[in-house]
């Protein structure tokens, strides 16, 4: 089971609980306490030494210093592997710490918070983590709420009170909970210490907006308990002297700590293809170990008999697994013993600076990008489909009321009024044309026609008395103005604009709303909210006008209005047809519909209503059944349309990123007609683009649509073309069965843009883990609202947009950012440099590695395989941990392939990373050849100069160590200059790294040869750097040997750069040019654009000849006009137009669109 259908669909129910009132003893659950600490005092040891060691290569270090404890076996010593590990785990450990330690300072700062509760028969204050189950709490104004609960009494009339949900859901505005009736007037101790009964509810949970109970009241009858009753832990009471509540859920069983889930664990493809090449090693590790011990093997029965200090009968020769033993260990540092802490850091940083780019943070709101995890920084250069929502995302989730339609008659269309109606409306409603201009409604005919008696003038009352009425807005008084506080910017708006036509909403109460409608006063009572879900897509309320009318208000989606509407009911096709033009300009829209109740009706519905919302089991889903048997029979008034602008750069930032060869997919709950023409303006579908829409209403349908389509694309099927799919959340539903899911993701694969629409959030994550699983590519998920988690969570790279619709994206995300287009930096840039940086320094650490220990096999070949060392123990013990540490970290946070402006300027370059290019199987057994080869030269020629005896200053004659010492020194020399080859971007670290890498050995071992005796370390060392530092030999070779090693690599770099240069190269030979003040770039930049016509083809255009003009190449009429200031005109017969068959499965029949028959005539485009 996929961890986003637990997170959406939810677990199992929840147990039920049993809260009893000034029953202590009876109320038997988890403390206040919180913690959201890793480790305890006595666990954090015995917890993080499992953490690490469940790492392999961390085990198998473990494994090698245990072995290396055992007498004889050892030949490197027994603490040169312990040690550098000890210092690794000492640096992991201090940064679990340090981070354990902030969390538990925050811990204890809320456990401390005061809070007031009523026992021992009065208010004491205790602290927060002192408050249990049952207790009875009472809260002051602007203090935070210590536990989940059920409120009982407040100081506001009717028992109301407001809180802000700020730290839970990230929305500021205020919400509105109040008391049952029956606890209304319960608020001195006295009533609160008799009050006797219990609480039945569900068991805790992470849903934030449900909560399923029922209150039994000792002489009462059981009242139902719902959301609109409870407060939860982290919010903040508001504008209400006190409240007093009873709690339900403390401390981890809160709903706040209960939604503290850890994201899922997301390893990025270079970490999985790392891992792989750690086995490999590991493998190599053996063959050298096996292949060491059979020489030792041959090497002991041929020259035993010959030697005699081997002829000894009384020395038995070690048996072959002891011998493996030997060598494993001698071998062991093939395996980079330092690469996982070098990564943990590098990545770090890296994520550091992402957080510190000015250029991705929004003055708007104040809020800058964020990684929320370090681990995938590298992903971001290889993402290959974007799944994007639209709402919030694409555009600004500010809505601004445009237009409407009220009894077929379509309103909104300001420009085209005439001056005599401007100046005969202005004295009707004098704000209206001081507010006109504020980017809202526009057209004065409709406050006209509403004062001029026209013949829809009760429907444009009714119209405008719905928008005021059925919502869930508070309004907020500031001065003379009213500020309206709304969960949903749909809902603000509306309201918004009714106030500007002269209906104005003024107040509300749990049981009435007060409106001003054109000056006259009416209050509304209402009875009940049938609120809004993704199932319902609508929400109605049940009222009593001042007339004592009953009535049924509902606004909602079309789709699910128009089922419901009465046979009575007029303008019904007016009506669509506007709908279509309103999303035809990309307008949000909302259906408005009415029906009057009779008493008896209303009381048999409302006995089912009582019955309904006191069941535990599915409570929410039988009241959904019981809220169908009223909303019917609707008698439609109108629509509304609501404009969401697009954010700034969305079209440059999708150029952009599809010019970088990214697929984009755009998966909203909007209108079909609405996604497409934001896809229109955000220049994801162009004008001259055909379309394939799957419509369908069945299973057979969808299959038939869907089989159809793969056929006629023929040999184009799984290739990317220049078409657009559109599909429904409807049609999805049959798409994504088993029968018809590969052939629904061919099609789909093979089309450059796919926009799903009325999608549900366990579909767009469904859509996601679809993608992920067929195409083995990188995927990012970016949205902005709750809906949006699952994808987010489901995609290997998840990105949230801090925007109106709350946290809860951002809080699930890999990383967080403030609009769209920082997409492009946060990709384009920071994505492509950081793989750069990431794969480098992996092979670099791989490549040093080799380097140095492969030394060891070649030394074997003259010592017997005795499994002799060639260097000195520490030296091989520092070799990753000291002396050659800082090139890695100079590749890994400062490397640069190109400048940001070159990133940005050719997306195409993004192609590089996105392909893996640089770190692949086969680059890593390159590298490990060249690793190899160096080991020989670096082995073999020095040995080969000193081949014959020397003697030295004084007598001596020279040892192993002292050709030790002097290949040693050479293999840092050619290691560091090897990382300064490998770097492309040179900079003051990379110089510090490089040069000052070879100092620092040169002064440790200057100094290391003189520790003993005075430090009783490793006295075979004692006096070597006095005779190498003045052996001339050793100059000679230092100046020649890693020039030799390195000499092949350079030519063979110089040779495919100049003969067979990339793309990459061309741009940075321009760099190069123009920081060197090179005037005349003319020839560079001709090679520049030769280039960028060999990159990988990211769109094909077919020419096709079809036989009937049943061909979807519409343009929207608003964005027709757009395509007039392109740089491109477009002059294309009617026969010769691009087409793909646009398969509406509902309407397939006998008479169904010819095949269209494809030709062989293609033409490649560039990017």
């Amino acid at each position: 089971m996929l961890n986003w259908r637990q997170n959406l669909q939810g677990s199992n129910e929840p147990k039920l609980r049993i809260i009893y009132f000034n029953e202590p003893l009876k109320n038997n659950f988890c403390g206040n306490s919180i913690s959201t600490t890793k480790y305890s005092l006595w666990s954090f040891l015995p917890r993080f030494l499992y953490l690490q060691f469940s790492k392999a290569a961390n085990a198998f270090f473990l494994f090698i210093a245990i072995l290396q404890q055992i007498p004889d076996v050892s030949p490197t010593g027994k603490y040169t592997t312990l040690l550098p590990l000890l210092i690794i785990l000492s640096i992991s450990g201090i940064k679990e710490i340090v981070e354990d330690y902030k969390r538990h300072l925050a811990d204890k700062l809320v456990n401390t918070k005061s809070a007031v509760v009523l026992r021992s028969n009065i208010w004491q204050v205790i602290t927060w983590s002192e408050v249990k189950v049952g207790d009875i709490v009472k809260v002051s104004n602007g203090q935070f709420i210590p536990a989940d609960l059920v409120l009982i009494s407040s100081s506001e009339p009717q028992a109301m009170c407001y809180i802000a949900t700020a730290n839970l859901d990230g929305e500021t505005n205020l919400k509105i909970r109040q008391s049952l009736a029956e606890t209304a007037e319960i608020y001195a101790e006295k009533p609160l210490l008799s009050l006797s009964g219990r609480i039945e509810c569900e068991g805790p949970n992470h849903h934030f907006d449900n909560f399923i109970g029922t209150l039994y009241l000792n002489g009462h009858s059981p009242v139902p308990l719902g959301p609109h009753q409870v407060l939860l832990r982290g919010t903040e009471l508001r504008n209400t002297q006190w409240i007093v509540g009873i709690v339900v859920y403390t401390g981890s069983e809160s709903k706040f700590m209960q939604n503290l889930v850890k994201s899922p664990l997301k390893r990025s493809s270079v970490e999985k293809v790392t891992n792989m090449q750690i086995f490999a090693l590991f493998i190599l590790l053996l063959v050298m170990s096996f292949l060491s011990c059979v020489g030792a093997l041959f090497w002991n029965q041929r020259n035993r008999a010959d030697i005699w200090y081997l002829g000894n009968k009384d020395v038995s020769p070690h048996n072959f697994g002891f011998e493996l033993l030997v060598f494993i260990i001698l071998y062991h540092n093939l395996i980079p013993i330092s690469l996982l802490v070098t990564l943990e850091i590098v990545k770090y940083i890296q994520a550091l600076f992402i957080n510190w780019d000015e250029d991705m943070h929004y003055e708007g709101n104040n809020t800058s990008a964020m990684a929320r995890s370090s681990n995938l920084n590298e992903e971001l250069g290889q993402v290959r489909y974007l799944f994007s929502d639209k709402t919030g995302t694409l555009t600004c989730n500010v809505m601004t009321f445009k237009k409407c339609t009220i009894a077929g008659i379509i309103y909104g269309n300001y420009s085209e009024a005439s001056d005599a109606d401007r100046e005969n409306i202005s004295h009707l409603s004098p704000s209206f044309m001081d507010q006109c201009d504020q980017c809202e409604f526009d057209d004065p005919t409709l406050l006209k026609n509403f004062k001029n008696g026209h013949p829809t003038e009760k429907y444009i009352k009714e119209f405008l008395t719905l928008l005021c009425v059925c919502h869930t807005v508070f309004p907020e008084k500031s001065g003379n103005d009213i500020i309206y506080q709304a969960s949903s910017p749909d809902e603000a708006a509306l309201v918004k604009g009714a106030k500007k036509l002269g209906f104005v909403f003024t107040r509300r109460t749990p049981c009435s709303v007060t409106i001003e409608a054109m000056g006259e006063e009416q209050t509304f009572e209402i009875l009940h909210v049938l609120e809004f879900s993704s199932n319902r897509k609508r929400m109605s309320i049940i009222a009593r006008t001042p007339t004592g009318q009953l009535r049924l208000y509902c606004k909602g989606a079309d789709s699910v209005i128009c089922e419901r509407l009465s046979e009575d009911s007029l303008f019904v096709q007016e009506t669509l047809t506007h709908l279509g033009h309103f999303a035809a300009e990309g307008l949000r829209t909302l259906c408005i519909a009415y029906t009057d109740l009779n008493e008896k009706e209303y009381q048999e519905w409302l006995k089912e209503y009582k019955k309904a919302s006191t069941v535990l089991q599915d409570r929410i889903k039988t009241l959904e059944e019981c809220y169908e048997g009223i909303e019917k029979e609707f008698l439609l008034l109108g629509a509304t349309a609501i404009e969401d602008r697009l954010q700034a750069r969305v079209p440059e930032t999708i150029t952009s990123l599809l010019k970088a060869n990214i697929r984009i997919w755009v998966l909203t709950g909007d209108k079909q007609e609405t996604a497409i023409n934001i896809a229109h303006s955000c220049k994801l579908i162009s004008g001259q683009m055909p379309r394939i829409q799957l419509n369908a209403n069945s299973f057979e349908a969808t299959q038939q649509a869907i089989n159809q389509n793969c056929e006629d694309l023929g040999t184009l099927l799984g290739k990317e073309n220049d078409l657009a799919l559109i599909v429904d959340g409807n049609t999805l539903k049959y798409a994504l069965a088993f029968e018809t899911k590969r052939n629904f993701l061919n099609l789909a694969l093979s089309c450059r843009a796919v926009l799903c629409c009325r999608l549900s959030p366990i579909q767009k994550a469904e859509i996601v883990d679809s993608v992920k699983e067929r195409v083995k590519a990188i995927t990012l998920a970016v949205g902005d609202g709750a809906n949006d988690v699952g994808m987010i969570q489901t995609a290997h790279v998840g990105v949230g947009i801090s925007g109106n619709e709350g946290m809860q994206a951002t809080n699930n995300s890999d990383y967080a950012i403030a609009q769209f287009s920082d997409l492009e930096k946060l990709l384009l840039v920071h994505g492509t440099w950081d793989y750069f940086r990431v794969t480098k320094c992996i092979l670099y650490c791989f490549y040093k590695n080799v380097v140095l220990y492969v030394i060891e096999l070649w030394f074997t070949f003259v010592n017997g395989f005795s499994g002799q060392i060639l260097f000195d123990h520490w030296c091989i013990s520092l070799y990753n941990v000291i002396f050659t540490s800082l090139p890695p970290f100079a590749l890994g946070i400062f490397e640069k392939c190109c400048s940001k402006e070159s990133l940005l300027k050719y997306p195409q370059l993004y192609t590089v990373s996105q392909g893996a290019e640089i770190f692949n199987t086969k680059v890593f057994w390159i590298q490990c050849m060249s690793s190899l080869l160096h080991s020989f030269i670096l082995f073999w020629f020095p040995t080969k100069l000193l081949w014959r005896d020397m003697v030295l200053p004084g007598g001596y004659t020279t040892d192993y160590l002292f050709l030790g010492n002097i290949i040693y020194t050479y293999v840092v020399v050619t290691v560091c200059l090897q990382a300064g080859l490998e770097t492309l971007s040179w900079n003051k670290y990379t110089h510090l790294a490089v040069w000052g890498s070879i100092i620092i050995w040169l002064v440790c071992f200057a100094i290391y040869s003189h520790f003993w005796p005075t430090i009783p370390v490793s006295p075979d060392m004692h006096g070597q750097a006095n005779v190498i530092l003045v052996c001339p030999l050793f100059w000679l070779g230092f100046f020649l040997i890693p020039t030799i090693c390195l000499i092949q690599n350079l030519m063979w770099k110089l040779v495919v750069n100049t003969y067979k240069g990339s793309f990459l190269e061309q741009i940075r030979m321009l760099e190069s040019s123009k920081v060197k003040g090179i005037h005349s770039v003319s020839k560079i930049f001709e090679r520049v654009k030769s280039a960028n016509q060999l990159l990988p083809q990211t769109k094909l255009s077919c020419e096709v000849v079809f036989q009937n003009d049943s061909v979807d190449q519409s343009i929207p009429h608003f964005v027709a006009s757009s395509w007039q200031n392109l740089d491109c005109n477009f002059s294309v017969p009617h026969s010769k137009m691009p087409y793909c068959p646009v398969g509406k499965a509902e309407t397939l029949t006998s008479d169904r669109l010819e095949t269209a028959t494809w030709r062989d005539t293609f033409s490649a485009t560039g990017l």
